[in-house]
């Protein structure tokens, strides 16, 4: 289903692509869907939304379907009130997405929170992915990680309160702190993703998914005990070396889980999608091209 209506915020250079939508139980999800061929499904995180994945959309679409979603409460989709965030329920909204567009041999591209929520879709509909790129995020509890429980303190308080929705500091503030080289970051850009959330209203799905980052923890762990039946599948691990949140102790994490997964390291934060696209584009489309004998074009 299509829309035309659209916020007069959005940069239709940066995003020129058609805006979809699909009803699902917890509200009206934005997506977009380029290209033709296999499948590449983008899953980004917080406080981010598919506007993140532009340049892979632009470039990758060339020679891929690409298939970019919005959480719902993120992006252009809807922002229910009485949705309550946890990722384990953007997990089902995926998993949902995922069903009624009948997508299979998916190449499942993931980040920050988009790996929890998607990782735990992928496991429920493993028969439907082909492998797996990730880009720094975790998959397993949080409650015994010191800086964590730091952070939950924060956003589980009065104070984080008021900050998510009356400051509206995620997009404004983490998205600053995630960027390991200012200049990869221009004001045009970084208000392509603090205007979706205007009012406080639409900033509840920020601060209810930043009190999951302790409080979804059984849930995180339950996943990483259930990875089996995505761990023989191909991996591509792309990761930045200067995240201070996500850090490389969490890659060695990943390495010892996934031994044979293919890993590329780059001098960037949180956001590779913004400080390393070129590379981060091409190597993608090496691993998308290995055992299809396909050729890519430029």
């Amino acid at each position: 289903m299509k829309n035309t209506l659209e916020p007069s915020w959005l940069d239709r250079q940066q995003y020129p692509f058609t805006n979809r939508y699909i009803q699902l139980d917890a509200g009206k999800m934005h997506y977009v869907d380029e290209g033709e061929g296999e499948t590449l499904l983008f899953v980004h995180g917080t406080p981010t939304w598919s506007f993140l994945y532009r340049k892979y959309i632009q470039v990758l679409s060339k020679n891929y379907r690409c298939i970019a979603i919005d959480h719902i409460g993120f992006g252009l989709s809807e922002k229910p009130a009485d949705f309550d965030g946890t990722p384990q329920s953007h997990s089902e909204n995926l998993s949902a997405f995922i069903e009624k567009l009948n997508l299979t041999n998916i190449t499942l591209v993931v980040h920050d929170f988009g790996g929890p929520i998607g990782l735990s879709s992928a496991i429920q509909n493993h028969h439907r992915i082909k492998q797996i790129v990730m880009f720094n995020t975790w998959l397993w509890e949080t409650k015994n990680n010191l800086q964590a429980q730091k952070v939950d303190k924060v956003i589980d308080s009065a104070i984080g309160k008021f900050m998510y929705l009356w400051l509206n500091v995620s997009p404004k503030l983490l998205i600053k702190q995630g960027i390991s080289d200012k200049k990869n970051l221009t004001k045009e850009i970084h208000a392509q993703y603090i205007k979706p959330f205007p009012d406080r209203a639409s900033r509840l799905s920020l601060w209810n998914i930043g009190k999951a980052l302790v409080g979804s923890s059984d849930w995180y762990q339950q996943q990483w005990q259930n990875l089996d039946v995505l761990a023989d599948k191909p991996w591509l691990i792309l990761w930045g070396k200067k995240d201070a949140f996500i850090t490389t102790e969490y890659l060695q994490k990943w390495k010892q889980r996934l031994p044979k997964a293919v890993v590329k390291e780059y001098e960037s934060g949180h956001f590779l999608q913004e400080e390393k696209p070129t590379e981060t584009i091409e190597a993608i489309r090496r691993f998308m091209s290995q055992g299809t004998g396909k050729a890519i074009s430029g």
